[in-house]
């Protein structure tokens, strides 16, 4: 007397588990991609707002004193500009001081 509820062919078993395995590999790989190019995307526009900030700081301080900055340090002194000295390179390059100072940030992750 055979069970006829037990299945006799174990090698096609096999096969759908391994294509069930590797789908899922598959999946996980598609996903680990997907959030490594998001966290990218999110540090450029972190580093973007920064130097916007930046900028923003150094107009303001125009605006009421009548000249650019010659220093981030002043920004953060005198306008409270913060910013994870950790996590971005900030470069502020004067050229006059009534001029817009260039302003690049790099992530260092």
């Amino acid at each position: 007397m055979t069970n006829r509820f037990q299945k006799s062919h174990t090698r096609g078993a096999f096969w759908g588990r391994l294509a069930s395995a590797a789908f899922f590999v598959l999946m996980l790989a598609l996903l680990l991609l997907g959030l490594d190019s998001l966290s990218g995307t999110t540090a450029r526009q972190e580093a973007e707002g920064l130097k916007n900030s930046i900028l923003q700081s150094a107009v303001h301080c125009y605006a009421l004193e009548g000249f650019y900055p010659d220093s981030l340090a002043y920004l953060e002194d005198h306008y409270g500009l913060t910013y994870d000295r950790d996590k971005y390179v900030v470069s502020y390059e004067v050229v006059g001081s009534n001029l817009m100072p260039g302003v690049t940030v790099i992530p260092l992750q």
